[in-house]
């Protein structure tokens, strides 16, 4: 099964971002590296904004010049880009159909934590697998934090 290993730090930094932008949806990437077996290794998160203004309660966006930005910057570093994380309010920690339509990034994962009443729950990842957008999917990978 695909897994996605992180710090606790990172782990940690992922769900408090979610409570500070509750009851909205918070967003962000994870920069490290892919290893031969599958594995993601995050090395850093860039915390980003949502640019969705008529709907962050359960959408969100991340501006294209932000990402450009952090992908530059991660490279510059020595890191890819290796997912994505955002946030549902008062909601499961499971993708829905947006999540879905707008994931386009292969062999990324996209995390989602749940964030109920203001406090982080449960946080799950997801792998974007498939070939081009008519056959994407995504299923479910462990979370390794150490």
């Amino acid at each position: 099964m695909p897994m996605l290993k992180m710090t606790n730090k990172d782990y940690a930094a992922i769900r408090c971002h979610g409570e500070e932008t509750y009851p909205h949806e918070c967003c962000g990437v994870l920069l490290g590296r892919f290893e031969d077996d599958g594995i993601r290794i995050v090395t850093s998160t860039a915390r980003c904004g949502n640019t969705r203004i008529d709907s962050a309660h359960n959408r969100y966006n991340i501006d294209p010049k932000e990402l450009i930005r952090i992908q530059r910057d991660g490279r510059e570093r020595g890191e890819e880009i290796v997912g994505f994380y955002h946030s549902h309010p008062d909601h499961p920690a499971q993708w829905s159909k947006t999540d879905l339509a707008e994931a386009h990034w292969f062999g990324c994962s996209y995390v989602i934590t749940s964030v109920e009443k203001g406090k982080a729950a449960i946080t799950n990842s997801f792998g974007l697998t498939g070939s081009d957008e008519n056959d994407k999917r995504l299923s479910d990978e462990l979370v390794e934090v150490a």
